[in-house]
């Protein structure tokens, strides 16, 4: 005779199922941003709320927004590009080398500094996926070579003279406005958008999202782990070549060591991005917003008076911040905790049937 089995008590639902926290996970950035526009505005109404404070974010926070954009591909595949800023160094002066000094027309200097971001890109994937080298000793090695190569080609690291030998349409990259808005922000827009596009749309991005939550399942499922690992370098170095334009057109003087300075925002942006609109993944629109909170809170810091070393310090403590909570939710992500609510739960395995005179059946 088969014992009735006992009612079963209804499942307490999880937390991270619960919409408001979903919502609060996806978009806490967001208004996270729209907080501190409006206690910025509050505290210095005379100068934040502002069309000059507008514009000055949108222009000024263009290359390190590009930048972000560049960090989160290769760490899309689980890698990443520590020599971003030296090759945004080595990009820029080359750009006022050829313009400059060998008399190219400018858009072909802008082209084939682009291309070479883009073989340099290659170069680091190649290195980190078949010479088999992590990829934070692999990139920080080509870095520290961009860098020499960067001094040998300003001459024992003299900064490039620019201003004068510029075309007045090259600095327009940077210095034009369009709909009433800083040109440079459009650029931005323009990456997020295809950046979006192929990882969010295309069957390329799934593949590349794959490998980043597990390289062996990709190969065993067929995806060519190392050739589009390669691939996720080459459109880095590609979008550095071209933040690389921008910071010529910016500053029309080649500084040798000015791409150090955009390393760690490059990373902090990327990273944050992770926790926001698609939490647990890097993604585009994510680091847009990341971005954007940094460039509000540095812009109020700025506006307050505070001293300079509360930059660095900002930004550390964002990146030890960001490192967390991308974990966080990778973590979350990987558990399932965020999975759609109104999911059901699954049946209550049955209890083994037991009969008087024998053991327990063990099929369920």
């Amino acid at each position: 005779m088969t014992a009735a089995p006992p009612p079963s008590s209804p499942r307490p639902r999880p937390l991270g199922r619960s919409p408001l926290w979903h919502l609060s996970g996806a978009y806490g950035l967001v208004v996270l941003t729209a907080l501190l526009v409006l206690a910025f505005s509050l505290v210095l109404p005379h100068t934040f709320p502002t069309r000059d404070t507008v514009d000055s974010i949108l222009s000024t926070q263009s290359i390190p927004a590009v930048l972000a954009l560049a960090a989160m591909v290769p760490i899309v595949t689980g890698s990443f590009d520590l020599s971003l800023g030296y090759g945004l160094g080595l990009a820029h002066v080359m750009v006022l080398r050829l313009v400059v000094d060998a008399g190219w027309p400018w858009p072909w200097a802008c082209l084939a500094v682009i291309a070479g971001g883009g073989v340099v890109g290659v170069l680091n994937g190649l290195i980190v996926e078949f010479g088999r080298i992590d990829s934070f000793i692999a990139t920080l090695g080509t870095g520290s070579m961009l860098y020499a190569v960067t001094g040998w080609v300003t001459g024992g690291g003299r900064v490039v003279p620019g201003p004068g030998g510029l075309p007045a349409a090259f600095t327009d990259l940077y210095d034009s406005t369009y709909l009433g808005l800083p040109l440079p922000a459009f650029y931005v827009l323009a990456v997020a958008v295809v950046l979006w596009v192929v990882l969010e749309r295309l069957p390329l991005g799934r593949c590349l999202y794959v490998i980043g939550a597990n390289p062996r399942a990709a190969e065993l499922v067929g995806i060519p782990a190392r050739r589009y690992t390669v691939y996720a370098f080459a459109a880095s170095g590609l979008i550095v070549g071209f933040a690389g334009v921008l910071l010529a057109a910016q500053q029309q003087i080649g500084n040798p060591s000015v791409g150090l300075d955009y390393l760690l925002p490059a990373f902090v942006g990327a990273l944050l991005g992770s926790t926001a609109i698609r939490p647990g993944r890097p993604n585009a629109l994510g680091t847009l917003v990341a971005v954007a909170v940094l460039a509000v809170g540095l812009t109020g810091i700025g506006q307050l008076g505070a001293a300079f070393w509360t930059v660095p310090l900002f930004y550390g403590g964002t990146l030890l911040l960001a490192v967390g909570l991308a974990g966080y939710s990778a973590r979350r992500l990987r558990t399932g905790a965020d999975a759609a609510h109104g999911t059901p739960a699954a049946p209550p395995r049955p209890p083994a049937s037991a009969s008087e005179d024998g053991p327990a059946d063990p099929t369920p």
